[in-house]
């Protein structure tokens, strides 16, 4: 990479494909601070109803650092606590997310451990719903929040509009909110999709963005660094400038024919992988077929990039139609 990286420890990685497209030290395991909130919303979001008014307690009078400044006994939609847990990093909305959730932190946190396997995230342990390193301390590495980054980004639509808002206001009983997202590339980078920073003083600088252009989707993950904002922005600005993202197969136009098959094959997936304009001159697309099968899966297709297997896509047959002689697979364009 052209730009010198700031980080201690950083990865790209493509949302869809999961393909890394850069790191350095993403292996480190390190302090996360609160880019810690994004699993805190993903458990929030999957176990919870966004309509639900939720009661503050008693655990928001032992918070401190950034907050909402909501207080004991006041209610407040789960979907606005997610708003204030993730535009202002609240600590104070995530203990009382936690609570409603699971009915304490502990069991909340249990479930973000069980979560973390469940993405593949292998160096990573939480110990709080927030990111506060001073009693308990999370760790992760960029690798693994990059895993946790593209899965919240591409499973759970609610996480991409609340990371995605600039500016969300808040009416309760006792008080209004008006809260900005302290994502500075919304508002810097068309190009920047949402994201969530942190700091402690022993973890530094974390910092967590998402970026789209012309369907190439990505995520940029750094730790403990001191010029975060502008190393994502370089960092996401070179990629796009290196890799496209290429429609290698597209389950609504493959197909194949042959007069030895007793119908359509078709697959029931699309196939969307990052690659520079080297690397899509080196892909092939191979399908195999068993014509002596009448029915449900036939074969597969294979997508290699030289000797790099990408993807294996089982190949299926629809019910018998007139067939040509002769064999198509749509390549990528």
């Amino acid at each position: 990479m052209a730009w010198s990286d700031t980080a201690r420890s950083s990865i790209v990685m493509d949302i869809d494909s999961g393909r890394v497209l850069y790191e350095h030290n993403a292996d480190e395991q390190r302090l996360i601070a609160s880019i810690t909130k994004i699993m805190t919303a993903v458990i929030a979001i999957e176990n919870g109803d966004l309509d639900d008014i939720v009661t503050a307690g008693d655990e928001v009078l032992k918070m401190y650092g950034t907050s909402i400044y909501i207080q004991k006994g006041e209610q407040m939609s789960l979907e606005d606590l997610l708003y204030g847990l993730m535009l202002r990093s609240g600590n104070d909305a995530a203990v009382v997310i936690a609570k409603h959730i699971s009915g304490s932190e502990e069991e909340f946190v249990s479930l973000m451990n069980q979560k973390a396997k469940e993405i593949g995230m292998k160096n990573t342990i939480f110990h709080n719903a927030h990111g506060l390193d001073e009693e308990t301390k999370n760790y992760s590495t960029a690798r693994d929040m990059a895993l946790l980054s593209s899965y919240a980004y591409k499973n759970l639509d609610v996480y991409k509009e609340i990371i995605g808002t600039y500016k969300h206001e808040v009416q309760t009983k006792d008080k209004s909110y008006l809260w900005y997202n302290r994502n500075k590339l919304l508002k810097l980078d068309d190009t920047c999709t949402g994201g969530k920073n942190g700091y402690t003083p022993s973890a530094g600088k974390t910092l967590v963005t998402t970026f789209e252009k012309d369907n190439l989707r990505i995520t940029v993950v750094s730790l403990k660094d001191g010029n975060e904002y502008e190393n994502h922005q370089q960092l996401a600005s070179q990629i796009f400038d290196t890799y496209s993202a290429y429609q290698i197969i597209d389950k609504d136009q493959f197909q194949i024919v042959d007069e030895d098959l007793n119908g359509t094959a078709y697959v029931k997936q699309s196939f969307r992988y990052p690659l520079s304009e080297e690397e899509a001159q080196n892909v092939s697309v191979l399908a195999k077929i068993d014509p002596t099968i009448k029915t449900g899966k036939i074969g597969y297709v294979e997508v290699k990039l030289k000797q790099q297997q990408l993807t294996k896509i089982p190949i299926y047959l629809k019910e018998k139609k007139t067939t040509k002689k002769g064999f198509f697979a749509r390549l990528f364009s």
